[in-house]
């Protein structure tokens, strides 16, 4: 049932954070994968090493910018070309803003401009790539749609986490992140009414936070929140990824998976 043998699969942002843990899940499990990034993006070692290992037939990198509809036209005519129709979507694709040592901000200076940027990447850049890819699905009738969401769909973060960050003032995860995180979730609702008669599968995962490089303070304030006591590791995004993309969850439709270690069950 979580056999994704010879199935095409887009994956949005694929040189982000987590584009490389989607990918390689995908391929061990039999996909060939069309990974989608803008131009000029920074190349990344895992997926290099993951593209070396399988080879040009099982993954494939293209450009592709979210925001430009005509762009993800042509890619997506691209990959269909290349590999054959797309039956799997990762829609992986957005802004979040790490914590800065050196810059923080008080909320009532953050500008409109930066809660935009991430609202329009987010929310609509997401929406459209559904958009393009789900219509070619929904012709064929039959796909799955995997929103990439967050731990901050459902809740908002703690500021504490961050209050040992020598800032003046104190960093602030920004809030539009967690809001668009909320709009993925209700889009993949939505999608999902709209599509399922059609054939197509629309789900969200959202993921708690993932180990990679914090500091050791926010590690320590982090696990003491979460049940199990510890970050995501790579090894516990892929299985959930690769059953909402496979048959094995060919009844689950609209839901949003939290694979947060019970972050969220508080």
């Amino acid at each position: 049932m979580f056999d994704l043998t010879d199935r095409v699969t887009v994956v949005t942002g694929v040189l982000g954070k987590l584009g490389p843990i989607w990918v390689q899940a995908l391929l061990e499990a039999g996909a060939n994968v069309a990974g989608i990034d803008l131009a000029g993006v920074p190349q990344s070692s895992e997926l290099n090493a993951l593209s070396d290992m399988y080879g040009v037939n099982r993954l494939r990198l293209y450009d592709g910018d979210v925001l430009d509809r005509t762009s993800l036209i042509e890619t997506r005519g691209t990959v269909e070309r290349d590999l054959g129709p797309v039956s799997i979507l990762v829609n992986n694709a957005g802004v979040d803003q790490p914590p800065d040592p050196v810059e923080g901000s008080h909320l009532h200076e953050i500008p409109a401009e930066a809660v935009q940027q991430v609202l329009e990447v987010n929310v609509v850049g997401l929406f459209q790539v559904a958009q393009v890819f789900g219509e070619a699905m929904v012709q064929r009738q039959g796909g799955s749609i995997i929103n990439i969401g967050s731990l901050y769909a459902s809740v908002s973060p703690d500021s504490r986490f961050y209050d040992h960050l020598p800032v003046n003032p104190p960093f602030l995860k920004p809030p539009a992140y967690g809001a668009s995180k909320a709009a993925v979730v209700n889009l993949t609702r939505y999608l999902a009414t709209h599509w399922g008669p059609l054939g197509v599968r629309v789900n969200a995962l959202s993921p708690g936070g993932v180990l990679g490089g914090q500091d050791e303070e926010f590690q320590r304030k982090f696990n003491a929140r979460v049940p199990l006591g510890r970050m995501a590791e790579a090894s516990d995004l892929g299985g959930p990824l690769v059953f909402l993309a496979s048959d094995a969850s060919s009844y689950v439709n609209g839901i949003e998976l939290h694979v947060d270690g019970g972050y969220t069950a508080w």
